[in-house]
């Protein structure tokens, strides 16, 4: 078994040389010694106090305290005096934290001056003021406005709600004049079964009899029967479903203003059948002095036509109201016919058919 010897050479010259040390001096390697410390000569003029001594940190104070403290407030340091703690010099009115937020609203408002209304906002509307002169309804007067034909001191007015003086020039064009003369009324016998508006509780309106079919063969009004008299064609007034007699439906507005307005004064006249025993006092009640709902109602002409039928002449027409009126003096009603509305007659028209309203003839 062969062994095998390293050889050690010395280093060559390619090895980095080692660093030298630097020798300390003697005073630095004795540390038995104190340090000596090397004098700034910027620092000659300074203190010759000890680094580690700083100088005393100078409270800052202020020269009057006193002076400093709000005018009027005590400098004592309990707060508030005693007199002010107990309430004493306190006003006895309320503050308004101690009051409700809605009273302190109110009285707020209550010395607010209310704000004037403008003027404008006063005056009627274009509308109601051509109504009340009766030149049409309020309904026909906003189509006539929206389609210009209305002028009001020589100005064309198109804008619905227009407020106008009640004195003003109102002048209407021949278009809305020719346009009114188009419109009907029809004088219909209405029936038992149908109801006087739209249809309810499966039962037809009277509407639906105005057909050519059921026209009266004596209709002397001279008008041709038309698809569009259909349009816009509403009662004037209503007729209860088991009630009979003459129904007004019309396309005029001014004809339901002057039945059915809240100022109407036309009168309406009935046959009515009853049975009961009449009070004692009920056939002046009757004439005068029920009321209906809490309201008082107007004046009535009531009296016999024979031992089971009474008349009635009305000026206004309150739902159901000869029937609730009967119920007050112990009568029952049997059969309500409607003969006449204002001065035009039901006459010889026959149940269930209808005629137009003469140009001749005025409620």
């Amino acid at each position: 078994m062969s062994t095998l010897k390293l050889n050690k050479t010395p280093a060559t010259a390619d090895q980095p040389r080692q660093k030298t040390v630097r020798r300390m001096s003697p005073e630095l390697r004795d540390r038995t010694k104190a340090p000596v410390i090397k004098k700034d000569p910027r620092a000659e003029g300074a203190s010759e106090s000890t680094p580690n001594e700083q100088a005393p940190r100078k409270e800052k104070t202020f020269k009057d305290q006193a002076a400093r403290k709000p005018a009027g407030k005590p400098a004592h340091a309990g707060g508030r005096p005693s007199a002010a703690r107990s309430g004493a010099g306190r006003s006895e009115k309320p503050r308004d934290k101690d009051r409700p937020y809605a009273a302190k609203t109110v009285d707020r408002l209550a010395r607010r001056p209310a704000p004037a209304a403008p003027e404008s906002d006063l005056q009627p509307r274009l509308s109601k003021v051509m109504a009340d002169r009766g030149l049409c309804s309020r309904r026909e007067a906003d189509d006539w406005i929206a389609n210009g034909w209305v002028k009001v001191d020589g100005e064309i007015i198109e804008t619905l709600g227009t407020r106008i003086a009640p004195d003003a020039e109102i002048v209407i064009s021949a278009y809305a004049k020719e346009h009114q003369a188009e419109t009907v009324t029809i004088l219909l016998h209405k029936p038992v079964g149908y109801v006087s508006g739209q249809a309810e509780d499966g039962y037809e309106p009277a509407v639906v009899l105005f057909n050519p079919d059921n026209q009266w063969a004596e209709d002397s009004s001279g008008i041709d029967f038309k698809r569009g008299h259909l349009r816009g064609l509403a009662p004037a007034g209503r007729l209860d479903i088991d009630s009979t007699g003459l129904l007004v439906l019309t396309q005029d507005g001014r004809v339901a203003r002057k039945l059915i307005g809240d100022d109407s004064n036309v009168e309406k006249e009935y046959l009515v059948r009853v049975e009961g025993q009449l009070s004692n006092n009920g056939l002046a009640l009757l004439n005068h002095g029920l009321s209906l709902d809490g309201v008082q109602l107007r004046p009535a002409k009531v009296s016999w036509q024979n031992e089971d039928q009474l008349r009635f002449v009305l000026r206004e027409g309150r739902k159901r109201q000869i029937r609730r009126m009967c119920e007050l003096v112990g009568l029952h009603v049997v059969g309500l016919k409607r003969i006449r509305i204002g001065s035009i007659n039901l006459g010889k028209l026959p149940p269930g058919q209808w005629r137009y309203l003469g140009a001749h003839e005025r409620f």
